[in-house]
């Protein structure tokens, strides 16, 4: 693996400041979820946010799609969105001569970003439609494979799922998100920005400021950072901690049903990778493992029923494994 120059890092530090000033202009606030929204892009992973009504998910990464020179597409699950709705279907079509054939129309799936919005609201059987393009990059319609665009991200939104008319992501599903990301409620000063930018004559315009081949860019130089092989044995003892019976953590034992899957580990390693170059550092912290882990973690740690009925969240979770797991293996903090 070669080292990352300074230079590198100087241009990922420029593409990322350009990324976040251009999104500036239409989000205000939420600073943190747009910095673990960009560590998803440059860590070539999907991203899911969540929060309720109102909060500025579907602008976000509308304004995302705005801001990079990506081909861009908006899927709204509804309960009654089918499976092609997705990824296309064949079409009977007539051909020269008479003669009749199959051509495959390309769903809204086959672009650079694609905003799955309440993608809680459709059925377990829609949802799953995501699943073989998040992982492989590619779409099996009739026997025949179709491979998505470079570079692909599927960005979605999703409601608090004890909201009515909505459905729970499978955990095959969630997995397949490198991140799940929860969008807090602004403050006072945030919302009367918000009302001033919203209800006035005119509305933000936002320019490409990078484009697919300068965030593949990115994405190499996140992958070039390395990680100090302590870091590396306290991430993967951190995800075996995740494991009812095989952690330190009291919430762990008492309120998980089942813990994060390697994917977990993969999540914590390429976040905090993206978040050292967004420092300007050369190689990953405890620091960075420990700001990460939240997103890296929360969708992938499975609450059992006595944690569900005492109101124990993901987030209380890893604060504590974080707490309970020695960052060196001799047992010192």
């Amino acid at each position: 693996m070669n080292a990352v120059d300074a230079p590198e890092i100087d241009a990922f530090r420029d593409t990322a400041a350009a990324i976040r000033a251009e999104l500036a202009k239409a989000i205000v606030g939420q600073e943190g979820v747009v910095r673990h929204v960009l560590v998803g892009l440059v860590s070539n992973g999907h991203t899911l946010l969540e929060g309720v009504p109102g909060l500025g998910k579907t602008l976000l990464i509308r304004s995302l799609g705005q801001a990079l020179d990506l081909r861009f597409s908006r899927i709204q699950f509804t309960p009654d969105l089918m499976p092609a709705d997705i990824t296309g279907t064949e079409i009977m079509e007539e051909r020269d001569g008479g003669r009749r054939g199959f051509r495959f129309q390309h769903g809204p799936i086959f672009a650079n970003l694609v905003l799955a919005d309440e993608i809680n609201r459709a059925t377990p059987k829609t949802q799953s439609a995501l699943l073989e393009a998040m992982q492989e990059r590619q779409v099996t319609v009739a026997n025949t494979t179709y491979p998505l665009p470079a570079p692909f991200f599927v960005l979605a939104t999703q409601n608090p799922i004890e909201q009515e008319g909505t459905y729970p992501l499978p955990e095959a599903q969630l997995d397949r998100f490198l991140f799940k990301i929860n969008v807090p409620f602004p403050s006072a000063a945030e919302v009367s920005e918000i009302l001033n930018r919203t209800t006035g004559e005119t509305e933000p315009v936002l320019s490409p400021v990078a484009n697919g081949e300068t965030l593949m860019g990115m994405q190499r130089v996140a992958r070039q950072v390395p990680v100090p092989h302590a870091v590396a044995d306290y991430i993967a003892r951190l995800i075996v901690a995740t494991h009812p019976g095989q952690s330190a953590s009291r919430l762990v034992n008492q309120a998980i049903r089942y813990g994060a899957s390697p994917r977990g580990g993969q999540a914590l390693v390429l976040g905090a990778k993206a978040l050292a170059l967004f420092d300007g550092r050369y190689n990953v912290s405890y620091d960075d493992i420990a700001a990460i882990a939240p997103a890296a973690l929360r969708h992938r740690l499975l609450l059992n029923f006595e944690g569900q009925a005492e109101g124990i969240s993901a987030d209380d979770v890893v604060a504590d494994l974080l707490a309970a797991v020695p960052r060196e293996p001799n047992g010192r903090a």
